[in-house]
């Protein structure tokens, strides 16, 4: 475990995270998401997209973060920050399958979306963070920025940048203070931007 350099109260112990922290932690992300504006335009029914969202982060767990790449946590479980290696950034096939039929008649959205962020997706070697979410309670406390440090500091070992598409204005201010620069915005059909944000390893 690393015990992380705290801001707040406590530091938190940092963990990969295992199979049997999958449920505590899909509540967690989804929590965290709940009100993202690009979530809220793909899954506009406020009053399913809390268990829709629980369902989505399930698979996004266990199909990305434990099954190809890894998911940091806390001893809280209060969050997750979910990366995959250089060459294992696309989603595989299956969890995709599953993903999409959670959106419901928003399905094409869906699709249009991730083809044009796959489109631009930094092709070069490197770290991508797919999702990273503290749930609302735990917010304001830094553990965000210290669930993504265990990668970035690999990153920083490697020698290759860091990639990820921030969904908000708040999470993209958080990546720029951790080195993230932004080099494009994508918009869809009238969708929130996303912002696609790369970190170079530092020297």
């Amino acid at each position: 475990m690393i015990r992380s350099g705290a801001t707040g109260e406590t530091a938190a112990e940092l963990r990969p995270a295992a199979a049997e922290d999958v449920p505590a932690l899909a509540r967690a992300l989804a929590d965290a998401f709940y009100d993202d504006p690009v979530f809220g335009w793909l899954m506009p029914d406020a009053e399913r997209r809390l268990a829709r969202l629980r369902r989505f982060y399930v698979v996004e767990l266990r199909h990305v973060g434990l099954g190809r790449g890894q998911a940091w946590t806390s001893d809280e479980l209060a969050g997750a920050s979910i990366s995959a290696p250089p060459g294992a950034w696309r989603v595989p096939l299956r969890a995709m399958l599953m993903q999409g039929s959670l959106f419901g008649i928003h399905v094409a959205r869906a699709t249009r979306l991730l083809a044009a962020v796959e489109r631009r997706h930094l092709r070069e070697p490197h770290h991508y963070f797919p999702h990273i979410g503290v749930a609302p309670a735990a917010q304001g406390r830094g553990l965000g920025s210290r669930l993504m440090r265990p990668t970035l500091d690999r990153c920083d070992r490697d020698g290759l940048p860091a990639y990820l598409e921030a969904s908000s204005e708040r999470s993209a201010a958080l990546y720029e203070r951790l080195g993230f620069r932004l080099v494009r915005e994508v918009r869809v059909g009238g969708s929130p931007p996303l912002r696609l944000m790369v970190r170079p390893a530092a020297a």
